[in-house]
């Protein structure tokens, strides 16, 4: 690749609404992912907890999470994390 390479943001097909939401969820888990990855290496250890389970009425379910956060170190002998 070239240094005058210019990069565009290119959507995704529009698909479906079943394949949209499923697309939702995959990128909030992959956000979320990150976002743990991020509080490891800054100290803090994560557990994400099932707290609930979401039904529609018509047979399709989902688990909803919760994080459960300890810090470490000075935060938590302060009772901050």
């Amino acid at each position: 690749m070239n240094a005058d390479a210019e990069f565009q943001r290119i959507d995704l097909p529009e698909g479906d609404s079943e394949t949209r939401a499923i697309h939702r969820v995959a990128e909030a888990v992959h956000r979320l992912n990150d976002a743990v990855q991020r509080a490891v290496n800054e100290g803090v250890s994560v557990e994400v907890i099932r707290v609930s389970r979401f039904h529609n009425g018509a047979g399709a379910w989902g688990d909803q999470v919760v994080p459960t956060i300890r810090g470490t170190g000075d935060k938590a002998k302060d009772g901050q994390a």
